[in-house]
């Protein structure tokens, strides 16, 4: 199973429609994640085109976003993974903890907000930032995630520069 996982669009002040390497980087997804700060639901509908999206809700989101089927947190299971998603992980420091105790079965959470993308793993858990690829802020790029699930293990996580 490959998973696009994208986060912190910020429409329709940064993301406008989706950015052409954004399209190449799903293009044959079987699932797209978002993990918040969609801020309008056409986005959603937007990336619906490409595979079936799954969102979280995040501090810049609305009652669209909500209406649209966007809850503050969700858990999956993917291919026999264990995934749970929310937007703000809170603050770096005791973060593989507090995600520990916030998802106590996920074998992977995956978040946004900072826009800083990040793949670490600790303790048994790995958390995944794929950072937002619009508003790139400090980082050198915009960026997506790529994941790759292959009977119940991640066996491939990518975060790809798309700017």
């Amino acid at each position: 199973m490959r998973v696009g996982v994208i986060s912190d669009t910020h429409a329709p002040r940064r993301w406008k429609s989706c950015p052409p390497r954004v399209a190449e980087c799903l293009a044959g997804v079987d699932l797209i994640l978002h993990a918040g700060d969609v801020c309008v639901p056409t986005v959603l509908d937007e990336l619906s085109a490409f595979a079936p999206v799954r969102a979280v809700l995040g501090n810049n989101d609305n009652e669209d976003v909500a209406a649209w089927g966007a809850p503050e947190a969700l858990e999956l299971d993917l291919e026999g993974l264990s995934v749970a998603m929310i937007h703000d992980s809170g603050p770096s420091k005791g973060r593989i903890a507090r995600m520990r105790r916030t998802f106590p079965n996920a074998q992977l959470v995956i978040f946004g907000h900072s826009h800083i993308p990040m793949d670490l793993a600790e303790d048994g858990l790995r958390v995944f930032n794929p950072g937002s690829p619009t508003d790139r802020r400090r980082q050198p790029h915009g960026t997506v995630g790529l994941l790759t699930i292959e009977q119940g293990v991640l066996s491939d996580a990518q975060i790809i520069p798309v700017t």
